[in-house]
């Protein structure tokens, strides 16, 4: 099996190796998090939004199909329940409403009807020149008419400080790497999503752009609908 990293786990070990040994290699249990939990709920909502026409992709649309992503979510994972007291539907719908203001502030940020995404959750890898894998999921895959790509990432979290953007930054360039060496003419421009970075839990800092669109980028064409 070949040595193989994702951007978030190698941000991981530049943050605290320690951490990536507990969360990569011991796999120690962690409680399910309803931040993370949103997270999840919010970007498949994302992406199934673009399954309907381009007229339908409305806030009510996406509101809708918060509930029932949620539901895909809570069937794949049923400890998520745990998250939330079982006497307790307050705690839930509050939790519900919560994703459901991130949706709805996406659509001051990025307007769907006018998109057409090439790819969602679209695999990458590359191998680096010591032979680690680099691999992972891009959010979307935007194709301009100019043959120009976007990688879109989108982000629930809060926007980090100057402190920290380095490393957050740091996941984007890892993800752009691992969409491959070469292709000819074809240009990224891995940026982050105005959907979720400016972000929508209401943070004004933003970050159109993490570099220049010279870097090459080879998407390697495989698809899924779940992260590694």
């Amino acid at each position: 099996m070949r040595a193989a990293l994702s951007p978030s786990r190698a941000a991981d070990f530049i943050q605290c190796p320690l951490l990536y040994r507990f969360r990569t290699i011991d796999r120690l249990p962690q409680a399910p998090s309803p931040a993370a939990a949103r997270g999840t709920v919010v970007h498949a909502v994302l992406e199934r939004l673009f399954d309907l026409p381009a007229t339908e992709r409305t806030p009510a649309a996406a509101r809708e199909l918060v509930g029932p992503q949620w539901q895909v979510l809570l069937d794949a994972d049923p400890e998520l329940a745990s998250m939330f007291p079982a006497d307790d539907g307050a705690a839930m719908a509050e939790w519900l409403a919560s994703a459901n203001v991130l949706v709805e502030r996406w659509f001051t940020l990025e307007d769907p009807s006018r998109l057409e995404p090439a790819e969602r959750e679209l695999y990458v890898e590359t191998t680096l020149a010591d032979g680690l894998v680099l691999r992972g999921y891009v959010d979307r895959l935007d194709v301009a008419p100019t043959g120009e790509l976007r990688v879109v990432d989108y982000k629930t979290g809060k926007a980090p400080s100057e402190l920290f953007e380095a490393q957050a930054l740091f996941q984007m360039r890892s993800t752009r790497s691992s969409c491959g060496a070469s292709a000819g003419s074809s240009r990224a421009r891995c940026s982050w999503s105005t959907s979720v970075t400016v972000r929508c839990c209401g943070s004004s800092r933003t970050k159109p752009s993490c570099w220049p669109p010279s870097a090459s980028c080879v998407p390697c064409g495989k698809r899924s609908s779940a992260r590694p």
